[in-house]
């Protein structure tokens, strides 16, 4: 019997993104449900678009340990609504001060201050929640799966913290020990949380969660750095968020630091070593290595 043909990379992205959005569909209260407005203003961050890196990580993830992990997509769902929470504050004008996210107007620019800062702590809150309610895990994975979005989120090597840094390091010069402080916490912990999630759910052993840890510690660092990149070598347009605003806030990054030329380098270093730690997976694990090359040959 003739095996059907894998789906490409951008039709594989294009499937996960339809689960994933299916199930946060189901997830957040509609605009008709009371209080409407707070609904609608985290509907409206949610569902503006976005690649959806950090769920589809997760679901490669438990899919290269398990071959049915039932559900998994719920669990992955609470990534971005971390991530949405995330991005909603970092536009806020005490933070970034950004008019444009995702090519459209930010959170706060279209329904407050206030509503904005209320959208982003219900994401947040909603995450958790999610993770109360999975229903083909036991409670011990259950907890380790609330353990790593809490710290991953938090303020010890997790996105709050490297944010702290962030603003704490503008303006001041730049160092290669200030910059991979902060890109470890704020992007990294996340995107590592990710895949650790993923092959928790899946009851990954800890030698495969090991070999995942590593994997994704180095594609958190590869798309960070070439995050700062694009910021750089892109347009408004073409990010769907404002370009240039790294170097306007004189923000600690990898051109900064390294130059581009160098910055390209070390990203590419990374998506190797990110290939590497797969080794014992196989061809299981072929979709982790595409990812892993989508987030180095990005251009947006």
């Amino acid at each position: 019997m003739t095996q059907p043909a894998l789906l490409s990379l951008r039709e594989y992205l294009a499937e996960q993104i339809q689960a994933i959005d299916h199930v946060l569909d189901e997830e957040l209260p509609t605009e008709s449900v009371d209080p409407a407005s707070i609904h609608r203003a985290m509907r409206y961050s949610l569902f503006a678009g976005g690649k959806r890196i950090r769920p589809i990580l997760a679901m490669a993830a438990a899919r290269t340990v398990s071959d049915d992990p039932v559900g998994v997509e719920h669990a992955a769902a609470t990534l971005e609504l971390v991530h949405t929470y995330s991005l909603i504050h970092d536009d806020l004008p005490a933070m970034d001060n950004d008019d444009l996210r995702r090519g459209r107007p930010t959170c706060h620019k279209v329904f407050g201050d206030a509503m904005a800062i209320l959208a982003g702590d219900a994401l947040l809150t909603l995450s958790f929640e999610v993770l109360s309610r999975l229903r083909n895990v036991d409670a011990e994975r259950k907890i380790r799966l609330v353990g790593e979005l809490s710290q991953a989120s938090g303020t010890v090597g997790g996105m709050i913290g490297g944010q702290v840094k962030d603003i704490e390091g503008e303006r001041k010069p730049p160092s290669a020990a200030l910059l991979e402080s902060i890109h470890r916490a704020k992007t990294g912990a996340l995107l590592r949380a990710s895949v650790r999630m993923g092959a928790i759910y899946a009851g990954a052993t800890p030698g495969e969660l090991q070999a995942l840890t590593e994997y994704g510690e180095h594609i958190g660092l590869a798309f960070q750095i070439i995050d700062d990149v694009l910021d750089v070598e892109e347009s408004s347009e073409a990010l769907g968020k404002t370009a240039g605003k790294d170097e306007a806030q004189q923000k600690i990054t990898f051109p900064a630091v390294y130059g581009l030329q160098r910055s390209r380098e070390m990203a590419e270093e990374e998506r190797l070593a990110a290939h590497a730690a797969l080794e014992r997976f196989h061809d299981r694990a072929e979709r982790l290595r595409q990812i892993a090359d989508f987030v180095v040959q990005r251009k947006a």
